[in-house]
């Protein structure tokens, strides 16, 4: 699996880099913005409003996951990497908040099922609980859809459901040692357990490059499950609460609503003049409004 997303990754760093060199052969200005296929439409909806107004100014939004974004930053293929998910340690880029966005639990629209608890949703991904009547469905196999390794909503959602109890309980073992040299062995070996047995998402389960993709299946199959950006979901199917919380995009701004990520724009070092100007569009009362208007939760205030 690793040496498939190697070349993936390579494939559109490799045609990043072609656009990257076309852009600046061509003449103007052509900055690059590359990355988060969840980020990647509203992206698109600013830099067309960006280009009308900005004609020396060229923005061109490709996707390619979170993943492809930071790497397409990191060797200077993009001017702005797109990534769905906070930052990890050890990943040194400037970074931006230009939203936050709510990760929705969806299923298609004829289940019955309303809510799910938190931990109910971690055992139906993890392969647990396998069929819908077990948590007041349909007598149906669940059919688990589920994004790419290297996806940020993918990495948000294991971060956000699948671990966190377990992180949780990890940070409360590790609170009482600010150095780790004087951890007992005893507490390490715990460590090391939670960490070994933490739960996965089920091998069972299908894999799908884009929220767009997601969409379709689930949308089409009546024991289908599945996780995407909130900003994405429309009638085409039903998001479901989460411990008894609608994913909506005011329990996200109020905070009651659990899944919640950040959207990013990433560079590396200071971005250079015509990157800012983009960056200070998206994060204007203008910009702000668009992703507002389409889910989101603006990260300024409102005018």
């Amino acid at each position: 699996m690793k040496w498939v997303m190697g070349i993936f990754l390579a494939g559109v760093v490799a045609t990043v880099g072609l656009s990257f060199g076309l852009g600046r052969r061509h003449g103007g200005t052509t900055v690059n913005v590359v990355g988060s296929t969840s980020i990647q439409p509203f992206a698109e909806m600013l830099a067309q409003e960006f280009n009308r107004a900005n004609p020396g100014i060229n923005v061109e939004v490709q996707g390619g996951g979170s993943t492809a974004g930071l790497q397409a930053a990191e060797n200077g293929y993009a001017n702005i990497g797109m990534c769905s998910r906070d930052l990890k340690s050890g990943e040194d880029f400037n970074k931006t908040i230009i939203a936050y966005d709510g990760i929705a639990v969806v299923v298609h629209n004829g289940n019955p099922v309303k809510s799910l608890t938190i931990a109910q949703v971690r055992d139906i991904f993890a392969g647990k609980i396998k069929n819908w009547n077990q948590v007041g469905g349909r007598d149906l196999v669940i059919t688990i859809i589920t994004r790419e390794e290297g996806s940020g909503t993918r990495e948000a959602f294991t971060n956000l459901v699948m671990e966190a109890e377990t992180g949780a309980r990890m940070s409360r073992l590790k609170a009482p040692y600010k150095d780790p040299a004087t951890m007992p062995a005893e507490v390490k070996g715990r460590l090391e357990a939670l960490h070994r047995d933490r739960p996965r998402i089920t091998m069972y389960s299908i894999t799908e490059p884009s929220n767009g993709s997601v969409k379709a299946l689930v949308s089409g199959d009546p024991a289908a499950i599945g996780y995407m950006s909130l900003g994405q979901v429309n009638e085409e199917l039903k998001s479901i609460a989460v411990d008894g919380v609608e994913p909506t995009r005011g329990n996200v701004l109020n905070k009651s609503y659990r899944l919640v990520r950040p959207f990013l724009f990433v560079a590396k070092g200071e971005p250079d003049a015509p990157s800012q100007k983009f960056i200070d569009y998206v994060l204007s009362d203008e910009g702000q409004r668009i992703l507002e208007r389409e889910g989101l939760v603006r990260v300024s205030v409102r005018k």
